[in-house]
């Protein structure tokens, strides 16, 4: 066997090499390389060895028995606050600096240690055991000759497998032969995609005629392929054997996690193992994403870092003047400790004990609080009964717990349209052919129309299928050939599959609902697709079977926008049949086609203005040469090892030119239900949507109108279409120009206190105060051009401005902006994305129509980019992915186009409507929750703390503690931790109807009002005023206060525990006045943590803990002398 030696050392760009991984089969380790290619010989371990490629072993999970300790409490040391109370520790374990015993930290900081390690070991047990499920499961693996049976993590790349049918797919294999003629197999991909609808996989054909194991254990092609990268629809590679090479696509491979359906056996040789695979590859770990509150949250934790050093700073100077002035005086009788010798080091050795006493100001019980906290909010949206979907049995779902209360502070929402807005069920409403349309039935009494009955025409029609225009049967009845031509092509230019249960009874499974719908159509209307073979498609004609071959599929994608079939019929005539997007397919057409395309392109802006989904079709006869010519350019592309698509994608374009037009589809996909209402509502709550769209303007103007999204009350609405970056930047210019003279006569000529229009405040159009913008927004006073689109609504053209515009106005009134891919393009250039932003955050409503994905992605990163605003993204497929992994919030439907994005999210639903009730109650609650807790967990920290602060005045600055080291151990873990918990779980300022019924509630959240720096200094003011009072009025009474024989009234112990018993009671008080909502937790919290408190406090104030243990509890021994003396 011969390799070239002009294989590409480097693939596509697309393809991300891979940090090759360890060896998972517990083998001694490799070393790390990057991989730049992979070959692969059939049936020779010993080679592919020599590439250390990883074995199909899985491990997801992190630890095992010996290092679970180590590494589990290594990754918890990453965490700043366990480094920082580890820190601690240490330093109260040196007698010379600390005044509290090493368990007031140590129990805390165990406790927290010990509920996140078993956390972890609960999740990483049932890794554990997803794990060995997977890699015991049972293959059929042929070596030397013969099948086997081996585990799945025993399979090696360069084995070939035995698969049968209903059996999961073990590795990524190439497909090399199968039970089924051609080499064909069936898979489904739901694990991969969500998408339960069969694909057809083909073997290529020189290993397809291999058939079983006796031919297969000769087979020794190697096959040089694409590093392993995470692209599920695209591979690669070549297979080199006996002399030969063949080109390797996607289509020749079985991915792990596919399942076989309806195919016997197949075989395949294992290209891809374990790590490597591409279901293992999307199984990466998504970004981090942070709240607002936790970055605002570690910024306050320095601040109270730094206030807890000056603090230190402040009575370390203290105890230096002290020890100088008065301390000295004290020698004789009262000497420094070793190895204190001078007031200076007895200053620094204070610093340290006061910052360990004074450590309390950011107790390391916060942070676990706060994940209590967020994780029961994640409980009540997944027990959300309201957010269940009865149709599709499917809850809502909250993926992760660290962004609930940024739920509550959303003011952009991203969207997709179909699947999200509406249903994604198809429904084929209207057509255009040669120039007549169809579907427009109007019934002059007024009366329904009757829907018509294909039954006695076409046994085999659908009976679901609705249509109610009898014209177009009668079209096809009487023979008309641009008609049924029409109906030809939508029943051969497709990639749906077949199943036919039993006589007549035709089950379709599309890879899109777009699809279904217009092979259905075709059904009906007589031209009923029955099956297909790698090499044919079999139609019933009127009656009538016909096998066509299929000579070639230009596949759809994104940037082609459309699709392709070269089929030769019975008589031999070669025909390329094409439908896409009518702004690609319309430019391909033959020059005299100009008057029917005019026609039709009326019909299309018809249809896209009802809210309709528009193709157009086309066609073009081929002559012998023709295809011959085309055809073997087609297969040198085919078979090239670099730049493969680029090669194809300049074939396709090549033969799908001067094409003749037939006509266009128009499918109805209907808004869900609630769509309007949730939109109206959550305008009104001054969130901001934007719909991102692939569909056409006209179409997703109409969907805008239909939910609401547009109204006739809007001030204007802005059309972007320009082709050129200046023509977009003047567009963009003249719109905003427009605003302002529009809000100068909305406000009656007032000019004054005008402020520069990019720095305005503007609560409806989604400006902050203080925010930047564009000072040199140029523009001019002509009129705009008026266009009427979307049922007759007045929108607005913008047309280049002239040279001057006034640079300074509030801009106020309802507007709405549309504007196309093209234009959108030059809009996120660098030097025009501050003018889209500009124009776009000043509307209420931007439409965005024709964007790719990756454009989706850049509109939601350029306004995360100049807004300080919350985004969310809501999509329901693959093609919303990078948008929702690109917002703050990303939220996935769970709707017909699989469970892609769904697995991408934070937070997944069925159904749009729900929306409404995650931000506005759920998200306000967990804000307002998360708001409360904070604010109060830091005054009843400061309160408890300051104490001590003040108190160093009064000792000398000797870094004694006012509260025995019970109490400061218990009080953040026992006496106050319940009660708050409680309230940020629990708390309501309104019930969830009131918060549907006034959506103004929402506002505080966005205008981040309930936990700023602002009311984090209110907060720790009240605090401190707080700790004045409890220290500084129990001193007053007792400090010097006698009884009627002259002996003091007080001492230490009474003073400690009388400001002790005042801080719980003050804090629990404080705590009940906080809480709005009142439940039976909430009282059994606040009051059995009072109740607990004197329980614990008279408990260790007994004579029976002294006798135990004397030294641990010494205030006992204080009470028992004081009261001898008292009674003597």
């Amino acid at each position: 066997m011969t390799v070239p030696k002009d294989i590409p050392e480097k693939w596509f760009t697309v393809v991300l090499p891979l940090q090759r991984k360890k060896r998972l089969d517990g083998g001694k380790p490799k070393e790390r390389r990057t991989e730049e290619e992979r070959r692969v010989r059939a049936n020779d371990r010993e080679y592919n060895e020599r590439f250390q490629y990883a074995s199909n072993c899985i491990v997801t999970s992190k630890y095992n028995i010996i290092t679970f300790l180590p590494v589990n409490l290594f990754e918890q040391f990453q965490e700043v606050a366990n480094t920082y109370f580890l820190f601690l520790l240490i330093l109260q374990l040196i007698p010379q600096i600390s005044s509290l015993s090493w368990f007031t930290t140590i129990v805390p900081l165990a406790l927290v240690l010990s509920i996140t390690a078993v956390k972890d070991a609960t999740d990483d047990y049932f890794r554990h055991k997803s794990d060995n499920q997977v890699n015991n499961r049972q293959s059929q693996v042929l070596i030397r000759g013969s099948l086997q049976k081996e585990k799945w993590m025993n399979v090696r790349v360069g084995d070939i497998i035995k698969l049968e049918n209903n059996q999961f797919v073990a590795a990524d294999l190439l497909l090399l032969s199968s039970s089924e003629p051609h080499g064909l197999c069936y898979i489904e991909t739901a694990e991969l995609d969500g998408e339960s609808n069969m694909k057809v996989r083909q073997s290529v054909s020189v290993t397809s005629e291999l058939g079983g194991p006796n031919n297969l254990a000769s087979f020794n092609g190697e096959v040089v392929c694409e590093p392993p990268n995470n692209k599920l629809d695209r591979f690669c590679g070549t297979l080199y054997w006996r002399e030969k090479k063949y080109a390797l696509t996607n289509q020749n491979m079985l991915l792990r996690g596919c399942v076989l359906r309806n195919t016997e056996a197949c075989y395949g040789l294992v290209i891809f193992a374990g790590p490597d695979t591409k279901l293992m590859q999307n199984s990466g770990r998504t970004k981090f994403k942070r709240t607002s509150i936790d970055r605002l949250m570690n910024t306050l934790v320095l601040w109270i870092f730094g206030f807890l050093v000056c603090m230190g700073v402040i009575l370390a100077v203290g105890n230096a003047v002290w020890e100088r002035e008065v301390g000295s005086l004290f020698q004789s009788y009262l000497p420094w400790d070793p190895p204190v010798d001078n007031f200076l080091f007895s200053a620094f050795l204070s610093f340290w004990s006061y910052v360990i006493i004074l450590n309390t100001v950011v107790p390391i019980s916060l942070y676990v609080s706060v994940e209590v906290i967020r994780l029961g909010h994640s409980y009540f949206i997944n027990w959300d009964q309201q957010m269940f979907c009865s149709q599709c049995n499917t809850a809502a779902e909250a993926r992760t717990t660290t962004l609930n209360e940024e739920l509550g502070q959303v003011e952009y929402i991203f969207s997709d349209k179909t699947g999200t807005l509406t249903q994604n069920i198809m429904i084929f409403n209207k057509c255009s052919i040669n120039g007549q349309t169809y579907g427009e039935v109007t019934d002059q009494l007024g009366t329904q129309p009757k829907r018509m009955d294909f039954s006695p025409f076409n046994p085999l029609a659908d009976p679901d299928f609705c249509f109610y225009d009898d014209k177009l049967l009668e079209s096809v009845k009487v023979g008309d050939s641009q008609t049924q031509e029409f109906f030809r092509l939508l029943s051969l230019c497709h990639t749906v599959m077949s199943e036919e249960k039993s006589e007549g009874e035709l089950v379709y499974k599309a890879q899109s609902p777009d699809e279904g719908a217009l092979v259905t159509a075709a059904r009906n209307f007589g031209f009923v697709f029955r099956s297909r073979t790698p090499g044919t498609i079999t139609t019933t004609e009127i009656g009538r079977t016909v096998t066509y071959s299929l000579l070639a599929i230009l596949d759809f994608n994104n940037i082609r926008k459309r699709m392709s079939v070269i089929v030769r019929n019975p008589e031999g005539r070669i025909r390329l049949y094409c439908k896409g997007a009518d702004t690609v397919l319309l430019e391909r057409l033959h020059p005299c086609n100009q008057e029917l395309m005019s026609i039709t392109s009326d019909h299309l802006n018809e249809y896209a203005s009802d809210g309709l989904r528009t193709l157009a079709l086309a066609y073009r006869d081929l002559s012998e040469g023709e295809w011959e010519a085309w055809s073997e350019n087609h297969r040198y592309a085919d078979k090239a090892s670099d730049y493969r698509e680029d090669r194809l994608a300049a074939a396709y374009e090549e033969i799908e030119q001067d094409m003749m037009l037939l006509g266009a589809t128009a499918i109805e996909d209907k808004l869900q239900e609630g769509v309007p209402e949730t939109i109206a509502v959550l305008s009104l709550a001054n969130i901001k949507i934007w719909v991102l769209t692939g569909d056409k303007q006209e179409t997703a103007v109409n969907i805008g109108y239909s939910c609401k999204m547009l109204t006739d009350e809007m001030t204007e609405v802005f059309i972007i279409s320009g082709h050129t970056v200046q023509s977009v930047r003047q567009e963009l210019r003249k719109a905003r120009e427009t605003m302002i003279e529009l809000s100068r006569t909305r406000d009656g000529g007032k000019e004054e206190g005008m402020e520069r229009w990019g720095e305005a405040c503007f609560m409806g159009n989604g400006f902050r105060e203080g925010q930047e913008g564009d000072s040199t927004a140029a523009g001019g006073e002509g009129e705009g051009e008026e266009e009427r689109g979307g049922g007759g609504r007045k929108q607005v053209r913008c047309t280049p401005p002239p040279s001057s515009s006034p640079n300074f106005m509030d801009i106020s009134g309802d507007f709405a902006l549309v504007i196309n891919g093209h234009s959108l393009a030059h809009a996120l250039e660098a030097d025009m994305e501050t003018e889209f932003v500009l124009t776009a955050c000043a509307c209420k409503a931007v439409i965005c129509c024709r964007v790719t994905p990756l454009q989706k992605a850049q509109v939601v990163e350029l306004i995360k980019k100049h807004k300080k605003a919350v985004t969310l993204a809501i999509g329901d497929g693959a093609n919303d992915i990078s948008m929702i992994k690109s917002a703050h919030i990303g939220v996935g439907i769970s709707g017909q186009e699989g469970i892609q994005a769904v697995l991408a999210s934070d937070y997944s639903f069925s159904q749009f409507r729900f929306l409404q009730r995650l931000l506005l109650v759920h998200g306000r609650w967990s804000y307002l929750r998360m708001c409360r807790f904070l604010c109060y967990f830091f005054y009843k920290n400061f309160a408890f703390t300051m104490v001590h602060f003040w108190f160093g005045f009064f000792c000398g600055f000797s870094a004694q503690t006012v509260y025995d080291q019970y109490f400061i151990t218990l009080y953040n873990i026992v006496y106050t931790s319940l009660p708050v918990l409680a309230m940020g779980i629990f708390d309501q300022d309104v019930p969830e109807q009131r918060s549907l019924e006034y959506p103004k509630l929402y506002e505080p959240g966005q205008l981040n009002l309930l936990f700023n720096k602002r009311e984090f200094f209110i907060c720790i003011a009240q605090g401190i005023y707080t700790s004045v009072v409890l220290f500084f009025v129990p001193y007053a009474v007792l400090s010097d206060a006698t009884q009627s024989t002259g002996v003091p009234l007080a001492n230490y112990q009474t003073f400690a525990v009388t400001t002790a018993t005042a801080l719980v009671i003050v804090v629990s008080v404080q705590i009940a006045l906080d809480t709005g909502f009142w439940t039976v937790i909430n009282h059994v919290f606040v009051w059995g943590s009072l109740g607990s408190y004197f329980t614990i406090m008279f408990a260790l104030h007994s004579q029976t803990l002294f006798r135990i243990f004397p030294n641990q509890f010494n205030f006992v021994v204080l009470r028992a002398h004081y009261c001898s003396r008292s009674c003597g």
